[in-house]
């Protein structure tokens, strides 16, 4: 199997993130199977495909969405959606009874060389092939949501995974300008969303403990280092901040200062009993006051969110 010959991917289940992958593969040419295992479920998915097509078209990545939906493929039948595919991302619930059986039923129609990317977000990759004929061929590729815009894949292998899979996934998402990033071993949350919990660790801390409020909080992320974020990540922006030793002279200058923030940082391992009613009471006037530029609803706040992330994929050559 060769990168350029891999023209048909499939997707098992088109729930919000498989429905997303599906227009964003369609979007880069190329031809997606959909399989789901009722005609229920078809109609299910298609508005989350249209959700992501409408959103390529309000902002010019497309003329109109027709070009997309006529490289997707609606199936309930899995010969006719696995039959000759060479690359499936699973996008099944965090249950591993159905990642077994939904790994069973691909398996039986797969090239053996086919490779099966599971967007699990919980469920660790050596469990879900635990049960597989071909365990080498089964990677977790987890996406970040809105997997129809954003970049990132994770990509982690299992203890039976081939490295030469590993690698073909990476190369396979970059040619189609994904970001991935490789895991050398199995940690739970993967790297992204343990990143963004000790973000939000220290948010709920912060708010809990009366130091400035949830709105607060957001803007000190958002309008400060949230946009550098956007460039590059912490390692270069410390790079620049060093003076000529760069890290090094930031881990030299501000050494103290970090010992003394770690020290004092949130270590709660558990998410306070208050926090549920204290943040849905607070994210009620947060929304509301809101810049009008943003919106105050919910399909507001998500198109400005995808513009945003779209603006910010333009500077970076990935969308």
């Amino acid at each position: 199997m060769k990168l350029e010959d891999i023209k048909t991917i499939a997707m098992y289940g088109a729930g919000t993130i498989g429905g997303g992958f599906a227009a964003y593969f369609a979007l880069k040419g190329l031809n997606v199977n959909v399989y789901v295992r009722s005609e229920g479920s078809i109609e299910r998915a298609k508005p989350k495909i249209q959700e992501a097509v409408d959103t390529y078209v309000k902002y010019g990545l497309v003329d109109n969405g027709d070009g997309i939906w006529a490289k997707i493929k609606f199936t309930t039948d899995p010969a006719e959606a696995f039959t000759g595919v060479y690359f499936v991302q699973e996008n099944g619930a965090e249950n591993l009874e159905q990642k077994h059986q939904m790994v069973a039923t691909m398996e039986q129609y797969l090239p053996v060389d086919a490779i099966i990317a599971s967007s699990s977000s919980g469920t660790p990759v050596t469990q879900i092939a635990s049960e597989a004929k071909h365990p080498e061929r089964i990677i977790v590729a987890h996406p970040f949501n809105p997997a129809y815009l954003l970049p990132l894949i994770e990509i982690c292998g299992g203890e039976k995974t081939s490295p030469e899979v590993i690698e073909f996934a990476r190369a396979f998402y970059k040619k189609y300008d994904k970001a991935p990033v490789v895991l050398n071993k199995e940690k739970n949350g993967f790297i992204a969303n343990r990143l963004m919990h000790a973000l939000w660790r220290e948010e709920i801390a912060l708010v809990t403990e009366g130091v400035c409020s949830m709105a607060d909080c957001d803007d000190a992320w958002t309008f400060g280092p949230g946009i550098r974020l956007a460039a590059f990540g912490p390692s270069l922006h410390y790079e620049l901040g060093g003076g000529d030793l760069g890290l090094k002279g930031c881990a030299i200058k501000f050494g103290a200062m970090t010992d003394a923030v770690f020290a004092d940082i949130s270590d709660m391992k558990k998410v306070p009993d208050t926090w549920a009613d204290q943040s849905g009471e607070e994210i009620g006037p947060l929304m509301e006051n809101l810049p009008d530029v943003i919106g105050h609803t919910k399909p507001e706040i998500a198109d400005f969110r995808d513009k945003v992330i779209i603006d910010v994929l333009k500077l970076h050559k990935r969308m």
